[in-house]
């Protein structure tokens, strides 16, 4: 990754899911940019669904700039089974944690939204200036409108307070040390799992869901990170911001990418009964290289086998122990 050579002007950061997939990342991140203080408590030290944890984190770690990264994920399957939970959740976190850091005189807050909270048809590529014309995509719509009220309340309270909070609205995300949990996991990770564990068991078909035709655009993590710290530092506007990489490709490559890198030699079948998600995505990265200097340095293929060999790996150690 590119190394920058300033004082990251924040000395206290609290990073909520910091030890998630991306969390680990963007702590990393801030520490090789010299934050002492990278603060990255756990679910169960404050919960952020009630409010007395909330106003008891501030109290307790005093932090002048939060990165909210704590949210209720998952792939489509994930999200029908859980609307509810999922708007909730994810919305109850980021407007407790926003308003008590306002109250608490936290200098920023950078509020990580998603890019389900864009229209289910939008202009391709996705700009910024597009997100509120139409609603978004039905098997995510609850997430992504819990998320994209962080944008509505970190507008709201510049305006009323001027309150220095800011949203970006990174793509989705892969790499090493992704969750590969069928239940839970996005497309990237639940393919590269069903094609090594197809090919262990001698299997002939590989079934994917819907018909490979929507397209899609992936960020890797450590690039993504590297975005996060790089707006932290520099971008203090009210406009949302997309983090992305520009490049789009189909399900159907990507499926077909991922049985080649895992040397899947078998059938690729389209399960059509099953929902494709979002038409496309593809977005306009221009705002975040304008503003703050951010364009993802990772290739795709290169970041796609970097995540299938940690995941071999880590097939390897379990299957040792």
């Amino acid at each position: 990754m590119t190394s920058y050579m300033v004082n990251f002007p924040y000395k206290r950061v609290l990073v909520t899911g910091g030890s998630g997939f991306l969390g680990k990342r963007l702590v990393h991140a801030l520490k090789g940019r010299g934050v002492d203080d990278v603060l990255a408590p756990s679910h169960k030290e404050y919960d952020l669904i009630e409010q007395n944890d909330v106003r008891q984190l501030m109290a307790d770690l005093r932090p002048d700039l939060i990165i909210h990264l704590a949210a209720v994920v998952g792939g489509i399957g994930a999200n029908r089974e859980n609307p509810g939970r999922f708007y909730y959740e994810n919305m109850v976190m980021g407007v407790m944690l926003m308003e008590e850091a306002r109250k608490a005189g936290v200098d920023k807050f950078v509020a990580i939204g998603t890019i389900c909270a864009y229209p289910k048809v939008v202009p391709i590529p996705f700009k910024e200036e597009d997100l509120w014309l139409g609603y978004p995509e039905e098997t995510n719509a609850p997430y992504g409108l819990a998320k994209k009220m962080l944008l509505v309340q970190a507008q709201s309270y510049r305006q009323q307070y001027n309150y220095n909070a800011v949203y970006l609205m990174p793509v989705n995300l892969y790499g090493p040390g992704d969750n590969f949990d069928p239940s839970s996991s996005h497309v990237i990770p639940a393919l590269i799992r069903k094609f090594v564990e197809a090919k262990e068991k001698n299997e002939k078909q590989v079934v994917a869901w819907g018909d490979g035709s929507p397209t899609r655009e992936f960020l890797y993590v450590e690039d993504c990170a590297e975005g996060i710290v790089l707006a932290a530092e520099k971008y203090n506007e009210s406009e949302p911001v997309n983090l992305g990489s520009g490049f789009e490709i189909s399900i159907k490559d990507l499926t077909e990418l991922v049985a080649r890198l895992t040397d899947f030699k078998g059938e690729i079948v389209w399960d059509k009964s099953k929902p494709n998600g979002q038409p496309r995505r593809k977005l306009d990265t221009s705002r975040a290289k304008k503003f703050f200097g951010f364009e993802a340095q990772t290739s795709f293929e290169k970041g796609l086998k970097e995540t299938i060999d940690w995941y071999l790996a880590q097939c390897g150690t379990a299957s040792k122990r």
